[in-house]
């Protein structure tokens, strides 16, 4: 199966995000979407200026990391004066059974004028062609949202790139545990 190269990066995140949930994950279990919501639109991103801050967790602390890189991309936005163009994202540039590396970024309007302080960096979000996934509830109920992910471009017969974007349209540290609000995509080859 080497055609679905994405499907076991997307497993093994599932996987590990399972082990990191304080619930255990049910395969029963309802993903918690509306019948509004895109389950596998075809989409085209654009790329925007971005900040970000790169960094690698581990599954088992992957909420905790992300808020600390969003934090502080929050404070650089503050002291710089500069405002976001669009909700935060993490960018998934590879993926592990035991950990992650990403970018966790924030679209700008255009890029700042002057270099961002050290360990933030400039750059642009990726554009192409992907599929749109969406997921309603708490972040540890991903795990079943990535199963689903899984499935659908399995089912489909469909490839996808070694990448993954989380875009969060709800805040990822101050949203009500159950309140989560985040656009998956799946950029595709």
């Amino acid at each position: 199966m080497s055609r679905f190269r994405f499907a076991p990066v997307l497993l093994a995140a599932v996987l590990a995000m399972g082990l990191a949930s304080r619930q255990p994950a049910c395969a029963q279990t309802r993903i918690p979407t509306q019948s509004i919501d895109p389950f596998g639109q075809e989409i085209t991103l654009s790329a925007k200026p971005i900040i970000y801050v790169a960094g690698s967790g581990k599954w088992d602390k992957a909420y905790d990391t992300l808020t600390e890189a969003f934090k502080r991309l929050g404070a650089y936005l503050e002291r710089s004066g500069l405002k976001p163009s669009g909700p935060e994202m993490t960018i998934y540039t590879s993926t592990s059974d035991l950990g992650f590396d990403f970018e966790a970024a924030v679209p700008l309007a255009e890029p700042p004028r002057t270099a961002p302080e050290r360990g933030i960096t400039v750059g642009e979000s990726p554009a192409g062609k992907v599929l749109k996934f969406v997921h309603r509830g708490s972040y540890e109920e991903m795990t079943q949202t990535y199963e689903a992910i899984t499935n659908y471009l399995d089912e489909k017969g469909l490839d996808a790139k070694d990448l993954l974007i989380e875009e969060y349209l709800t805040d990822l540290a101050t949203s009500p545990g159950d309140k989560l609000v985040v656009n998956v995509f799946v950029p595709l080859r």
